[in-house]
């Protein structure tokens, strides 16, 4: 089927269960208690998007989402445990616990007097234009995220001969990809992030018209791109993210600075340093354990910071006074965007100024670098530092073979700036000195 011009008067291909390996028992309990309760209510119910599609892969979604033809204000009545959100979209968020079940009515195509509005640059302001499943199904970005799973007979609805291309394992936009692109700009990072996920390849009319228009991400949200970025970068395809970025020239649109110095002299250190660190990221949440965005922003930005504060101490800035400069100077650039908010951004700040203070391995202000909020992460950040040539290694080693000390060795491992002081302070007398010094001594 033709997915380049939405024809909506076409009838979709139906599934039967029979056909098609999505089953129940995969499905989130809660996505099936809402489901249920709309079908049970008298409303169409589909599961749709990106949950069906990674379930008909054989992957194990996290999210899912609900479209119907039920109203937000009906979906409210329906559950207590529901809110509304969002100007742009309206939206039925309905919660268990920690989990969000995202319920969307259909989208319409709004003939006249409708709630659409647009940018003079194509990008959609508004979009509350209620309709048929007919019709939203030629709303939505992708084919293979616009299949609907039924949970009246548990068919699978396809109008855009969506699983046709995952079997081809193939992004394509539905409709025009220029208009589509224009009134959403970060549909451009949507299909790099699908195509980093899922291995797929890009359609060539989908890819094309990406290189003229990706100024157009410009126009978004700094706070929506910060969004964005999280879900390129934590979700476990990090490099492959950074790689395509880098491909389709989408970086510049997120990391003017950074993008800048991948494409001087020092490109090659600089990929290295940020794909190393990505890959600690993706390995990361392949272990199921815990990533923050102030690690993940100061892995993009660090060439940049690290290479002001250079320039800072060249023109006679102290190690602190260049770090703190050239941090506080990029994160303010950075925030207009992709907003990065206060409770990461003073996390990333320390984790940049905490480098300059590994380098002192003595002395009581030493050994509270320990105790220090941000010193688990700070140190991870100085690994990869150590990993890509920037620190030698043995400083590195020290730093992790200290916090393996029992507290008596670790003061004697911190005791050094205490010998060179009491040695200053009673150099005329020898005999004295001598006595601290032996007593002081490592491994004594």
């Amino acid at each position: 089927m033709d997915t380049t011009d939405p024809q909506p008067g076409r009838g979709p291909r139906i599934i039967p269960r029979s056909e098609h390996i999505l089953s129940r028992a995969n499905v989130s309990r809660s996505a099936l208690k809402v489901l249920y309760r709309l079908k049970n209510s008298g409303h169409d119910a589909y599961l749709v998007g990106g949950g069906v599609r990674d379930l008909l892969l054989g992957m194990h979604p996290k999210d899912f989402d609900i479209a119907t033809d039920a109203r937000p204000e009906q979906v409210r009545e329906l559950f207590g445990n529901c809110r509304l959100i969002g100007r742009r979209f309206r939206l039925a968020h309905v919660r268990f616990g920690r989990e969000i079940i995202e319920v969307a009515t259909f989208r319409g195509r709004g003939n006249g007097g409708d709630q659409r509005e647009h940018s003079d640059r194509g990008r959609i302001l508004r979009d509350n234009v209620y309709g048929t499943i007919d019709e939203d199904v030629w709303r939505r970005d992708f084919t293979v995220n616009a299949l609907y799973y039924n949970i009246a007979d548990f068919s699978v609805v396809d109008y855009a001969s969506g699983l046709e291309d995952i079997r081809c394992r193939t992004l394509r936009m539905i409709g025009d990809p220029d208009t589509r692109y224009r009134e959403d700009p970060v549909r451009m990072l949507r299909v790099l992030r699908f195509a980093a996920k899922l291995g797929f390849d890009i359609a060539p009319e989908t890819a094309g018209p990406i290189a003229g228009l990706r100024e157009h991400v410009g126009d978004v949200p700094p706070a929506r791109l910060f969004e964005e970025v999280l879900k390129l970068f934590q979700t476990g395809h990090a490099v492959r993210s950074f790689d395509l970025l880098v491909e389709y020239g989408l970086l510049g649109q997120l990391f003017p600075d950074t993008n800048a110095l991948l494409e001087g002299a020092e490109g090659d250190a600089v990929r290295r340093f940020i794909e190393l660190g990505l890959g600690g990221t993706d390995r990361r949440i392949a272990a199921d354990k815990p990533t923050t965005p102030a690690f993940l922003f100061a892995i993009l930005l660090w060439p940049t910071v690290s290479r002001s504060a250079a320039k800072l101490k060249a023109s006679g800035a102290s190690d602190y006074e260049a770090m703190a400069q050239a941090s506080v100077r990029l994160a303010a650039e950075q925030q207009h965007r992709t907003a990065l908010p206060k409770r990461f951004g003073v996390p990333m700040r320390e984790i940049f100024g905490l480098q300059r203070r590994f380098a002192n391995r003595r002395g009581a202000r030493a050994a509270r670098l320990l105790e220090h909020r941000q010193f688990r992460a700070a140190y991870d950040f100085l690994l990869l530092r150590s990993r890509c040539g920037e620190v030698d290694t043995e400083l590195a080693d020290w730093w992790t073979d200290v916090q393996t000390l029992s507290p008596d060795e670790r003061e004697k491992a911190f005791s050094g700036n205490k010998r060179r002081r009491g040695k200053r302070r009673r150099r005329g007398r020898r005999g004295g000195a001598r006595k601290r010094l032996s007593a002081d001594a490592p491994g004594s």
